[in-house]
């Protein structure tokens, strides 16, 4: 089972190169839009694991099996899926002012697993998570933030992932934000709910992260 994990995320840049600063284009987001010009908006901000890398339909995707939920239980929420494959925290740190153009609601921030494949010091990606945390916080102060956790492949070694796994919990705590521990608890190294690539889930694994991923965020929608 441990092989088979680190072989999952050993694979899971697959996809286009990270988007840089000069290289991001509205493209490199989808909005679904909700009838209700009322509407709350939803900012889902990360990497293919966001993006639903693989799938027939990016519909498919976690974002917006939650968001679908949430307004089928009464909320009224868009969204905007701006997720890139292969994106990295430095990439999302580089586009994320672009992304705020129209200010979000609730922003979920969904990054740092190709940092830790590319070996990249984990306090750098700490770092990088928490400017944009409060970038979010100064540009969007009404917004609330839900950051969702990564954990090292085991081939990294102890110490590396170590620290690699102490970032989500400690920056939660820090800039006082929720957590999801592990967005890939109910998927990772299950064959089954993973594409031909190992480690992008399937359809099915998107509907078990989006079960994951939705108690946090109903609480926020809630508040």
């Amino acid at each position: 089972m441990r092989f088979l994990f680190a072989l999952c995320f050993l694979l899971l840049s697959c996809g286009p190169s990270p988007a840089g600063p000069s290289d991001t284009t509205p493209k490199d987001s989808q909005t679904i839009e909700t009838t209700s010009k009322s509407a709350k908006r939803i900012l889902f901000f990360g990497d293919s694991l966001t993006a639903g890398y693989g799938l027939l339909d990016y519909e498919m995707a976690w974002p917006h099996i939650v968001t679908k939920r949430l307004n089928a239980e009464g909320f009224d929420y868009s969204l905007t899926n701006a997720g890139i494959s292969g994106d990295t925290t430095s990439g999302g740190l580089g586009r994320l002012d672009w992304v705020l153009q129209e200010t979000p609601d609730i922003f979920v921030l969904e990054l740092g697993a190709n940092d830790m494949l590319r070996g990249i010091t984990p306090d750098v990606t700490k770092e990088n998570l928490r400017k944009m945390i409060q970038i979010v916080k100064t540009k969007a102060p009404k917004a609330k933030i839900l950051l969702v956790g990564m954990i090292a492949t085991p081939n990294l070694g102890k110490k590396y992932a170590g620290e690699f796994n102490a970032i989500y919990p400690n920056l939660a705590k820090e800039e006082k934000v929720p957590l999801v521990p592990f967005l890939l608890e109910k998927v990772a190294a299950k064959r089954k709910l993973n594409q031909k690539d190992g480690i992008h889930p399937t359809e099915e694994g998107h509907v078990l992260v989006a079960e994951t991923v939705y108690p946090y965020l109903k609480e926020l929608a809630g508040k």
